[in-house]
């Protein structure tokens, strides 16, 4: 194939069935969309040049700076298409959680800006945020940006109406799968091609897959986070389901070892949501039944990931077990994790003054935090960690973190690390925003 341009290579990405001998399934045909062969390595490039094309020649002519809230996969492919145009790139984020994706975007030419942010992803309903203050901004007419704004464009959602949906259809010889099993970080991807599919058959079966609260897996959001998203829209799915870190990194694991494939994270959690739901749907169908077919997408590609990776799974790289892991609580330390409510949390700081450690990021932090708090962001805190603990088993601590899950699993390392009084702020700062506790900003 011979191509003018490299975006002309977007798309039409292979449809590859997962071996039985590996999923196990009797009655269900899976099959991988391999979005991680798009020419800039990820499903995120059809999104990205939908939503740059029409728009780039009069961007060129007025000389603007291609901009998105983005600190992954998005900003990968604006970076790149604005490069190809000769426009520069701006990264906008509230938190670079990835060191790798970072270093890959400053070595494209992508100019990274980190903003204060109340959570970690945009909340467009929270007028007093600094980041939503910041996107209305980008998106205001001549205002030198061609803001992309992924999270709300319906051209984000048209590039998988147009491309992704009907090549499923195609590779299916004209039919639509049984189960569409998908991801949802902007919910792009998932809302676009769930609209296809359905347009051919109404009965097809969609699941989201969203990150537990507790983990952080790159390109899938948190239930809460996904209820901020513009383009998200629960009646997409039949159901919702979570994927922990551990389970996306061991279905990851299977699809390179077993299936060749070199899907990242997030592509593994996918992985392991269809199997596990579809093991159950598998086992209810009678030998008798026609055969079923059923699709998850692998979003993009391993090598980004690998310090994520060896962070969680350092025996993955021949490294010891780091001491003192999240990844090590079990169900019982769990059990004996302390959590408090904003009220009792707001006496309990009034009359013992316990230590306040925000585990946010610091630009979040910055924005608004309980006063007297101090910030060690979690991945800082994790590390501390492993080195025993950070200050005396005698001092009271209350943990906090955006929503109260992360911060929760902290209470119960410390606690079992032999931590007298561990506990964790339940609901999180959002939590303690929502009840109109008092929040201070630097």
């Amino acid at each position: 194939m011979r191509y003018d341009s490299i975006t002309d290579a977007i798309g039409d990405t292979p449809l590859v069935r997962i071996d039985p001998a590996v999923t196990g399934l009797r009655h269900i045909d899976l099959y991988a969309k391999l979005e991680l062969l798009n020419p800039f390595g990820s499903v995120k490039d059809r999104a990205a040049w939908n939503m740059t094309r029409d728009a780039l020649p009069a961007a060129v002519e007025r000389g603007d700076t291609v901009v998105e809230l983005s600190s992954g996969n998005t900003a990968k492919a604006l970076a790149l298409i604005a490069g190809m145009h000769g426009l520069p790139f701006k990264s906008v984020t509230n938190r670079m959680k990835v060191p790798e994706v970072k270093d890959l975007l400053l070595l494209l030419g992508a100019e990274i800006e980190e903003l204060p942010g109340r959570t970690e992803c945009l909340d467009p309903t929270d007028t007093d945020d600094p980041l939503t203050r910041i996107h209305r901004m980008l998106s205001a007419a001549d205002s030198g940006y061609l803001h992309t704004d992924q999270y709300f464009s319906p051209l984000n959602v048209e590039a998988h109406v147009t491309g992704t949906g009907p090549e499923i259809v195609r590779d299916l010889d004209g039919r639509a799968p049984d189960h569409f099993i998908a991801c949802v970080g902007t919910a792009g991807s998932s809302t676009g091609v769930a609209a296809v599919l359905r347009a051919h058959d109404p009965a097809v079966e969609v699941v989201g897959l969203v990150a537990d609260k507790s983990d952080f897996i790159p390109g899938i959001r948190t239930i809460d986070e996904v209820h901020e998203v513009g383009l998200f829209d629960p009646g997409t799915y039949d159901t919702l389901q979570s994927v922990t870190a551990d389970q996306a990194i061991d279905g990851m694991l299977t699809l390179i070892r077993r299936c060749g494939l070199l899907a990242g994270p997030t592509g593994g959690g996918a992985f392991h949501g269809a199997l596990r739901h579809l093991r159950t749907v598998d086992a209810g169908l009678a030998d008798s039944a026609d055969r079923r077919t059923a699709v998850f997408i692998v979003c993009d590609r391993v090598e980004s990931y690998l310090g994520y990776l060896r962070q969680r799974r350092p025996e993955l790289f021949n490294q010891p077990a780091r001491p003192n892991s999240l990844g090590s609580l079990t169900p019982a330390d769990l059990a004996a994790a302390r959590s408090v409510d904003v009220d009792a949390a707001r006496k309990w700081i009034a009359e013992e003054r316990p230590l306040v450690v925000d585990l946010r990021g610091p630009f979040a932090y910055a924005a608004l935090h309980i006063e007297g708090s101090i910030n060690i962001v979690d991945e800082l805190f994790d590390e501390l960690l492993h080195g025993g603990l950070p200050f005396g088993p005698r001092q009271p601590v209350l943990l906090a973190c955006p929503v109260g899950e992360k911060s929760e699993r902290y209470a119960a390392l410390l606690t079992r690390m032999g931590h007298r009084d561990a506990r964790s702020l339940a609901g999180g700062i959002i939590g303690w925003r929502d009840a109109g506790a008092p929040l201070v900003r630097d």
